[in-house]
């Protein structure tokens, strides 16, 4: 059997399903009898207009040879095939539970919201001709059901690589992997940071999904007269230093808003015997972070 993998592929940026898509693909090959690849489909949204075009470029896609696609993200899984299935790692939020709580770009105008239309009627048909529609979490799978009335199953995304979160001694700093972008709230940390008295330290690693947040974090980390316990490694890292830093810290930190899975960055935590902070609207984290497993606070610096 041939079957191909399809998601999007935003210029330098890597994340949790990049590391799904290639974990995927290496389990499928070493399954006799299976041949598999990926195709990554640059993807670009903004400007909000250029999104329909994005959509056109997955929709006009034509795969021979292939027995089976298995289809991740928006827009690659517009891709057609007569034996697609989905294992929806989130839809395009902005059109959306992004919406719905006011931070999508594309409420702005007239122009936004026939694009959010758009994408609505693309994902509805795409839909309705999947085979089988697996989800990463209940929080994808609410909202597939909420906005799109399209029933799926709970498919949890294995950890890659878990035998390198061995676990040690719980250190002296807070670790927060994974992307480092605006919807993951790094400045929580530092800014929660700078109301604790002691020596506590916090290490921030991961590649931006901008400069300006970036930028933002280290003009933070000055402005409150941090340089000597907020580290700052932007950028991407092999994973055995990820793992490192897991192993070796007193508890590991993952605020997004909204999450739609546990999220690569817990899975790692618990792995490693880490506790886990998270925020009271973090989304899929709420499913397993509680009292027992970390701490669960509002999404405040003084919580």
């Amino acid at each position: 059997m041939k079957v191909l993998v399809v998601n999007n592929a935003a210029p330098f940026q890597r994340g949790g399903a990049e590391e799904l898509a290639d974990h995927l693909v290496r389990r499928l090959n070493a399954t006799p009898g299976v041949q598999s690849e990926l195709v990554r489909v640059p993807f670009t949204w903004e400007p909000a207009e250029r999104l329909i075009e994005e959509m056109l470029i997955s929709k006009g896609m034509r795969l021979y040879n292939v027995d089976r696609v298995i289809g991740l993200k928006f827009p690659a899984y517009l891709i057609p095939h007569h034996q697609k299935v989905l294992w929806l790692l989130h839809q395009f939020r902005q059109a959306y539970d992004l919406s719905e709580a006011g931070q999508s770009h594309l409420d702005f105008d007239d122009t936004g919201r026939a694009v959010k239309a758009a994408i609505r009627a693309a994902d509805n048909a795409c839909f309705a001709e999947c085979r089988k529609i697996y989800c990463n979490s209940p929080v994808t799978q609410n909202r597939l059901m909420k906005f799109n009335g399209v029933s799926s199953q709970v498919l949890y995304p294995p950890l890659n690589d878990g035998e390198l979160f061995t676990g040690g001694e719980h250190g002296d700093y807070v670790f927060a992997g994974g992307r480092v972008a605006a919807g993951k709230r790094q400045h929580l940390l530092i800014e929660a940071l700078a109301l604790l008295p002691g020596s506590l330290r916090l290490v921030i690693a991961g590649p931006p999904e901008n400069q300006a947040y970036a930028d933002r974090l280290t003009k933070l980390v000055e402005d409150l007269d941090l340089k000597d316990r907020v580290y700052l490694r932007f950028g991407f890292h092999p994973r055995e230093d990820i793992a490192r830093w897991a192993n070796g810290a007193l508890i590991c930190a993952y605020l997004p808003f909204d999450e739609d899975s546990v999220g690569y960055v817990t899975m790692e935590a618990f792995a490693a015997g880490k506790a886990v902070l998270t925020v009271t609207d973090s989304g899929g984290l709420l499913e397993i972070v509680s009292a027992d497993t970390g701490a669960v606070a509002e999404p405040t610096p003084q919580a």
